[in-house]
């Protein structure tokens, strides 16, 4: 049974929980609610037995239509929400993540040899080494040592890490059904070119012959590859990989003489041998030895001197792009960023909603992403987050972290409605579509939760879109709604 709650009682409930009002009450007008009726009557048919939450309010939390605004469900990446901002209220919107090389001991300045013990230190930078995308490289961090003067290293490579083991793990829960899918890589430390390797092969010259390496990222990837493919004649054939004990692959099927480069990607099952792979690459190309390679070892961190370091974007920036995208490892480590830590992020996201919303608030997170189905959150708490967490101070453009209609996950959402009109977060499952974000009006900006939980995922998304564009035929840009109601503040970089 559907259960709906009067927006006029819910506003006088959470009237103690939200910030002042603006100075003109924001309001639905009477034919906009007759025709949200008629939109849940449609969408409740279309939809069939799958759950609906739904809360529709203001940026000062007044609950402006609603149903089931207490029914806890199912987040998928609406959860990205709570992590960024979560994140950011940890480490703030200009910090950076860093990679480094540290050592102990000293430079032989005559031969350019490190006399003592060094590692690489992670800070789970998901942008590393990434294939046509901003962000830092291994190969900028071996010049950057080669610029102090080393150019020889000895021993094995070892990997620390300041929130725990230096190693990257499936998630214990995430379904194993997601196991091996480019969106559900191994989390941890351990994290480049998003954990995942992309390769380019052409046909050899002649039948019999292996395919060719044309091209692969991370650089370095191809040292873990073994050969078990050759060139055939035609102009068909398949390639694919096989996860080897050792951390590599072996690349195996055929490929037409006459076929066009294929191009393909996997996930990085053992990530700490695709980072030793693709650091002795790095380290070949600037120009210093590495002699008695070995590893990678995990170890503790230790008071050591910084070799070389490379930093990331702002949180800002990189957060932006982990909402446009819905990019999973982005998220969980973020999470752990904020955290400190691998293990506490869930409960202590989970804790920040509860702070920000209050004593109602019904959360339940166990990762940062929103992959897991353990999640749960109702469509009121997730809509007072979004209008408290805006008001906390420094954080009066936390909307624009989230896409923009018509950019990454909201690319439908443009007919009837100019960019930037709205900033939403997406959640999709196998049994989830949720939208949920800002919506900027001639007097003010709506927020807006939509949770559908239910077999029918494309009606349900497609009824999302047009609760938007219903309330948005007269929208206006969210940066503009934003200076008029909350007043101005260093705008996050939008992608």
């Amino acid at each position: 049974m559907v259960r709906r709650l009067n927006g006029t009682l819910v506003a006088a409930v959470v009237a103690g929980m939200v910030a002042s009002s603006p100075a003109r009450a924001q309001s639905l007008a009477p034919k906009e609610l007759e025709a949200l009726e008629g939109w849940y009557r449609r969408t409740a048919d279309r939809t069939g037995n799958g759950e609906w939450g739904v809360a529709v309010g203001t940026m000062d939390g007044r609950v402006l239509w609603s149903v089931s605004p207490e029914l806890a469900l199912i987040p998928a990446s609406t959860a990205k929400v709570f992590t960024t901002g979560f994140t950011r209220s940890r480490v703030g919107g200009d910090s950076r993540i860093t990679t480094s090389v540290v050592g102990d001991g000293a430079l032989d300045p005559a031969s350019g040899r490190w006399q003592g013990t060094w590692a690489l230190d992670l800070g789970g930078d998901w942008t590393l080494d990434r294939d046509g995308r901003s962000g830092t490289t291994l190969r900028e961090l071996a010049r950057r040592l080669r610029a102090r003067g080393v150019r020889q290293l000895e021993g094995p490579l070892v990997l620390t890490s300041r929130t725990g083991p230096a190693a990257s793990h499936y998630p214990s829960v995430w379904s194993t059904d997601f196991e091996g899918q480019l969106y559900a890589p191994p989390v941890g430390p351990v994290a480049l070119h998003e954990n995942t390797i992309s390769l380019t092969y052409r046909p050899g010259r002649d039948t019999g012959a292996p395919p060719v390496l044309v091209s692969a990222y991370p650089d370095g990837a191809e040292r873990l590859i073994r050969m078990n493919a050759t060139t055939v004649s035609g102009s068909g054939g398949r390639l694919w990989l096989t996860p080897t004990a050792d951390g590599g692959w072996t690349l195996n099927g055929s490929i037409g003489v006459y076929r066009r480069p294929l191009g393909f990607s996997a996930v990085a099952h053992d990530p700490s041998r695709l980072l030793a792979a693709v650091w002795a690459s790095a380290l070949e190309r600037a120009g210093i030895r590495w002699l008695m390679p070995g590893g990678p070892i995990m170890q503790a961190p230790q008071a050591r001197s910084i070799l070389a370091q490379v930093e990331s974007a702002p949180f800002d920036s990189v957060a932006v792009e982990v909402n446009r995208r819905s990019l999973n490892i982005g998220a969980e480590l973020m999470l752990q960023w904020g955290a400190g830590s691998q293990t506490t992020g869930p409960a202590l996201v989970t804790d920040h909603v509860r702070r920000v919303v209050g004593p109602a608030a019904r959360v339940s997170l166990v990762d940062g992403s929103g992959l897991s189905e353990l999640n749960r959150i109702s469509p009121m708490t997730q809509m007072l987050y979004l209008a408290r967490y805006p008001r906390l101070p420094g954080n009066e453009r936390f909307p624009l972290l989230l896409p923009a209609n018509g950019t990454g996950t909201l690319r439908r959402l443009r007919g009837g409605m100019g960019r930037g009109v709205v900033h939403a977060k997406t959640g999709t499952l196998d049994n989830v579509a949720n939208l949920a974000g800002y919506l900027g009006r001639p007097d003010g900006v709506l927020v807006i939760s939509l949770m559908y939980n239910g077999r029918r995922i494309g009606a349900a998304r497609t009824a999302e879109w047009d609760l938007f564009r219903l309330l948005g035929a007269e929208g206006v840009d969210l940066r503009g709604a934003l200076e008029t109601q909350m007043g101005g503040s260093t705008t996050p970089s939008d992608q």
